[in-house]
């Protein structure tokens, strides 16, 4: 995962200067005194559902796709699940708009070509693919739970590819406002969705939720997410990451400290792949259950990832459909 980050790095940022027209629908607009406002002034004040395309193409007739980017898993049963769940509700959503998918993670394509024979698309072979086939208005919607470096890669190649259609939009991930300028706080939506898979947490009982963590400054969202946890009395739940902070070792003194005999560990991904069953469930001694058992703690384990949750597929759901909507 951190080489595929890495190399999510490389990108050329030179995607971000394509030359097509930026149709911004943004939650925030730019002071009315603001005289000269420069496609880079715009660009940088862009908040929200992006929207773009080539003013060349605006004779084309309307053709329009979903286009669903995901980083992706090689876990067949956690997809039929999570992933393939998702789109199945976005398709439901808008029966005469046919969904389209690509994995963002192109070690993930190598992994489940090699292993199911599945030749799963990257993003921009999907856009490729679109064009091939005469679609003119795409609507890209994100799978990703932050706008972290994943949402980065979904945003600079939908960007890369907006000369190439009459209208494209790029809707915003699961969590991204947070209460200010009069938008929604999707934090606390987001909490109230994932609440409706706990388990009754008494007083020596608590919940971790597992994130996975970015060197990205998203990473700041899950210290929200804690601030939200406790705002909504939510007691003895606790976010942690793999590969970020807060981590494992931050949380467990507060576990001794409220004299916490049982834990459940849950992952907040979108499925429950390598990172839950190896690095949150697993039974090597450097797996938070068999850290959190050396502590004396009892451990159960919830394995299964956000998309089987219907309330977290219906904001996702929702996504698609401002999505769609800025097409229109």
């Amino acid at each position: 995962m951190k080489s595929n980050m890495k190399t999510l790095l490389s990108l050329s940022m030179a995607a971000l200067c394509t030359a097509a027209l930026s149709l911004n629908v943004s939650a925030y607009e730019l002071s009315s005194e603001v005289r000269d406002v420069t496609p880079a002034l715009r660009e940088a004040s862009t908040i929200g559902v992006w929207t773009g395309g080539n003013p060349a193409l605006a004779s084309k007739e309307n053709k329009d796709a979903i286009l669903v980017m995901t980083f992706g898993t090689t876990y067949t049963d956690t997809r039929a699940k999570t992933i393939d769940a998702v789109e199945k509700a976005i398709q439901q959503a808008h029966p005469d708009i046919p969904v389209f998918e690509a994995y963002t993670s192109h070690i993930i394509i190598d992994r489940v070509k090699a292993k199911e024979g599945i030749q799963k698309l990257t993003p921009e072979e999907a856009f490729e693919k679109l064009k091939a086939e005469g679609y003119t208005r795409v609507a890209v919607v994100s799978l990703d739970v932050i706008p972290g470096m994943e949402y980065l890669y979904d945003s600079i190649v939908t960007k890369q590819y907006a000369q190439d259609f009459k209208e494209i939009s790029l809707a915003t991930p699961l969590m991204y406002f947070q209460g200010t300028e009069g938008e929604p706080d999707q934090v606390v939506d987001f909490l109230n969705a994932l609440s409706t898979q706990f388990p009754k947490i008494g007083p020596e009982d608590a919940v971790l939720l597992m994130a996975h963590g970015t060197p990205h400054p998203a990473n700041a969202y899950y210290s929200v997410i804690q601030d939200r946890i406790h705002e909504l009395g939510l007691n003895n739940v606790y976010v942690y990451s793999v590969e970020g902070r807060p981590n494992l070792d931050d949380v467990i003194p507060h576990l001794k400290r409220k004299g916490i005999k049982h834990v459940t560990l849950m992952p907040i991904m979108m499925v429950a792949g390598d990172h839950a069953n190896n690095d949150m469930a697993g039974s090597e001694p450097d797996s938070h259950k068999s850290i959190l058992e050396a502590e004396g703690l009892t451990v159960d384990t919830y394995l299964h990832g956000l998309g089987e949750n219907a309330a977290i597929r219906d904001i996702y759901v929702d996504r698609a459909n401002e999505a769609v909507a800025a097409l229109k």
